[in-house]
């Protein structure tokens, strides 16, 4: 299979001196967690210059070297990752994910003869967890065990250095050996620009410091056990936009599949045929 066979044909396109803002609602409005980014040049050419995901936001937005600038005093040049990698539509899904893979991205704009001709991500890999495979395999198989969790009562800001350190996109909130809830990359996106927003600017660095965990997690938090099949929880991530789910059995937390989790597998049933 080929990422022309798996690709969103449709992408949305951000220019580099665009408003951060602006940039945020193309994302929300179409529900897209990156945009390729590119600089229009007076030929009319669209260039891409760089990728902006919602990582990259909760990273910048959250340190100190930007003090308390609102996010409209903020170009999409400032926030993005420059010089994407990319791919040929006509190259293998086990190519695109093995890139994913090795540089810790969820997606890749596809490129052919210099035109962005499409994006691939993490979600559009769910779609080929099917048949024989996917349903032999159990989450257990898969699994990252011994995840990295956090507190309902540490701060935001201790969560989002972890996930930009340990390179993840979500942490298991715990109260004592109980799962309460999970906290992403997203939520701690949103929240830096909500906050940003509404908070007087000489108040916004103490205020960002001084916001926990339980502000903005997702409580009730969904979950699967360790013999459901892997096709199984890709169909469940689909149906819910779902990246990742804590694995639980008996009330424990044993670990955390990730749509990364599934590609690995993808990549291995690749190199086997």
């Amino acid at each position: 299979m080929h990422v022309k066979d798996v690709m969103s044909r449709e992408v949305f396109l951000v220019d580099k001196d665009q408003n951060l803002q602006d940039a945020l609602k193309l994302m929300k409005k179409h529900k897209v967690s990156r945009l390729p980014v590119i600089n229009t040049n007076n030929d009319h050419v669209k260039e891409l210059v760089g990728i902006m995901t919602e990582k990259d936001i909760a990273s910048r937005l959250g340190s100190s070297r930007y003090g308390n600038l609102a996010p409209s005093h903020f170009h999409v040049s400032t926030v993005m990752t420059p010089d994407p990698i990319t791919i040929e539509s006509k190259k293998s899904i086990g190519k695109a994910a093995q890139l994913m893979i090795e540089n810790n991205i969820g997606g890749l704009p596809v490129v052919d003869d210099g035109e962005i001709v499409g994006m691939i991500t993490k979600s559009d890999f769910l779609n080929s967890c099917q048949g024989r495979p996917f349903q032999e395999n159990k989450v257990a198989d898969r699994m990252t065990t011994d995840p990295i969790t956090v507190n309902s009562q540490d701060r935001l800001v201790h969560a989002r250095r972890l996930i930009i350190d340990e390179e993840i996109g979500r942490l298991p909130v715990m109260e004592g050996e109980d799962l309460i809830g999970i906290v992403t990359a997203k939520d701690i996106a949103s929240s830096m620009i909500s906050f940003r927003k509404v908070v007087p600017d000489k108040y916004k660095p103490a205020r960002i410091r001084n916001l926990l965990v339980e502000d903005v997690m997702t409580q009730n938090v969904r979950s699967i056990n360790e013999g459901a099949s892997l096709e199984e929880v890709a169909s469940l991530m689909v149906e819910n936009d779902f990246s990742g789910l804590p694995v639980v059995e008996n009330g424990d937390l044993r670990g955390v599949i990730t749509k990364t989790d599934l590609m690995k597998f993808i990549v291995e049933l690749e190199e086997v045929n």
